[in-house]
């Protein structure tokens, strides 16, 4: 069911997946700063942020699976909103270790070619 409480647990995982993805190219530029190359720097910057980003969507998922199952009082007004963050801290997770790496190598690659 949609409504304005998914919604907005929407719109709370994207800003959790645009923050993870920040962070993670922030991590990459540090080590393209230290004389990297960008894969090298991809992939140590994908290792180093898999526990944070792991850590903090498990232990938001976890914590909101009583409320998804509708276990409690008030559960059924919130219901959605559990629903919607769980799948949306799943998807930006994958989003923030995997989409946002490879788009931002195939772009970097893209101007590296028109130069």
């Amino acid at each position: 069911m949609v409504n304005i409480v998914s919604l907005l647990s929407v719109m709370t995982g994207n800003g959790v997946g645009a923050k993870n993805g920040i962070l993670m190219l922030d991590s990459v530029h540090r080590y393209e700063a230290q004389g990297q190359m960008l894969e090298d720097a991809l992939m140590e910057s994908g290792r180093r942020r898999l526990r944070p980003v792991m850590m903090t969507s498990l232990a938001a998922a976890l914590g909101l699976l009583p409320l998804a199952y509708g276990i409690g009082a008030g559960s059924d007004m919130l219901k959605p909103l559990a629903i919607a963050v769980i799948g949306a801290l799943t998807l930006s997770l994958l989003l923030s270790l995997v989409a946002t790496p490879t788009v931002y190598f195939v772009m970097r690659e893209m101007l590296r070619g028109q130069k």
